[in-house]
């Protein structure tokens, strides 16, 4: 394949000077090598961010706190400083070098993430869980823009979705080696391993990845027009442009189902199922891995092929697919059978997954590439805010308030519930494309 080019004289091109002239043209391969490096980074920021799931038991034992504690460590504590930088260290992004960007939080969120190991009581640990949330916060919302300058749009949801790929990646090593890990040496020398590992992935984002003009693969967009754009003027354009409302919302309430489902996952089986913690690891870790890497894979590559015939394909398809998975993920729940109940969990896992590469891409596509690291940021605000700071402590708030009634068994409706909440959001993907034609074509006019 032909390296990518633009017709324009690199000194023409939006954004040109942040890049030299001689890097201003990037081949194919180097395109596939910044995406492969994005993607091994987002492997490590879930592992760091998920593996406290399969450490859950031994933690809470360790610390003596309750479920609803624990819920708000694997939601709020995190979630609420990871919401409220991201914005800021997008606009960052937006003005800066976002290769910078990446490895500056990547180095963040490594070291809280190694501090895990070494705290003694639970406020030490909701402490570190608040600095690797602040340091992921530079994670996505860069690399969603970088990925975007690298491949046009008739190939981004692939692109996109290779990326977005690293949560199922990142959630099954931590299954897998977290489980494994903590087994035989305990949870603390599990923070340590994996914090550890993260600086030299660091030094590798910071000095082989080039920054791109903004702008770049979009042949004809209004790349540059908005660069003097403030905070206030971005949220209301966002907030006016109703496919990306839709598209946020959805993702929002889908997220709220699936952070419950995949935190808590591995406790219920633990507890209803009476697997082992390595037990667990190793099913869950392969499960969640395979069906999430050929799900997010496949949804990207299957909106891009559709959606050359109609853009809506972008929104029409997670609908179709999130439906589909609400059958499946009731039987993961209620199946009495342990293989019953994994064998259901992988075409909802499969199905769940497929929204994802190209929710991405339209998000990427309904603004102007100088908002796009912003766009992404207000994205990941709403999601994790409702996803990951509502799920995961609703959990564990039902599983308290049901235990009385239902013991062990709480875990079992709690888990139910919200996971029938993902459904829903099929509503609001069908809705945006209502509007998706007139709301692209305005981006690209800028």
């Amino acid at each position: 394949m032909a390296p990518l080019q633009d017709p324009r004289r690199p000194d023409e091109l939006p954004g040109a000077a942040e890049t030299p002239v001689g890097e201003a043209r990037v081949s194919t391969a180097y395109s596939r090598y910044v995406l492969g490096v994005l993607f091994v980074v987002y492997v490590f920021n879930f592992i760091d961010r998920q593996v406290l799931s399969i450490l859950l038991p031994s933690i809470k034992a360790d610390l003596d706190v309750s479920d609803t504690y624990m819920g708000f460590l694997t939601g709020p504590a995190f979630v609420l400083f990871y919401t409220f930088a991201g914005i800021p260290i997008a606009r960052l992004a937006d003005r800066t070098s976002r290769r910078s960007v990446i490895a500056l939080g990547l180095v963040v969120w490594t070291a809280m993430t190694t501090a895990s190991g070494l705290v003694r009581n639970f406020w030490q640990l909701a402490a570190a869980r608040v600095g690797v949330g602040i340091g992921e916060a530079a994670g996505s919302p860069p690399a969603h823009s970088l990925i975007s300058d690298y491949f046009p749009p008739e190939r981004r949801a692939t692109a996109l979705s290779i990326y977005g790929a690293g949560v199922y990646l990142g959630v099954a090593a931590a299954f897998l080696g977290g489980g494994y890990v903590g087994h035989h040496f305990g949870w603390r020398t599990v923070y340590l391993v994996i914090g550890l590992a993260g600086f030299p992935l660091a030094a590798l984002v910071r000095f082989t990845i080039r920054e791109l003009p903004r702008g770049y693969s979009d042949r004809g967009a209004a790349a540059g027009g908005d660069q003097a754009i403030s905070l206030r003027q971005a949220l209301r354009r966002l907030a006016r442009n109703r496919s990306f409302v839709l598209v946020m919302t959805a993702t929002a309430v889908m997220s709220l189902s699936g952070y419950g489902v995949l935190t808590w996952g591995a406790t219920f089986l633990m507890r209803v199922h009476k697997m082992g913690m390595v037990e667990v690891g190793v099913w869950l870790g392969l499960a969640i891995g395979i069906t999430g890497g050929i799900g997010a894979y496949l949804g990207g590559w299957l909106a891009d092929r559709m959606g050359r015939r109609d853009a809506r394909w972008y929104v029409w398809l997670p609908a179709l697919e999130l439906a589909a998975a609400v059958p499946f993920v009731v039987g993961f729940v209620l199946l009495e059978s342990r293989v019953a109940a994994l064998l259901s969990f992988l075409p909802f896992h499969l199905l769940a997954t497929m929204y994802l590469g190209p929710m991405l891409s339209t998000i990427q596509n309904l603004v102007v590439p100088r908002m796009r690291a912003t766009a992404s940021a207000v994205n990941l605000f709403v999601v994790n805010l409702v996803g990951l700071g509502v799920g995961p402590l609703l959990m564990g708030f039902l599983n308290d308030q049901l235990a009385a009634d239902y013991g062990e068994e709480s875990i079992r409706w709690s888990m139910l519930a919200v996971g029938l909440v993902g459904g829903l959001a099929s509503i609001g993907f069908y809705a945006a494309g209502r509007n998706l034609r007139e709301d692209l074509d305005a981006a690209r006019r800028g």
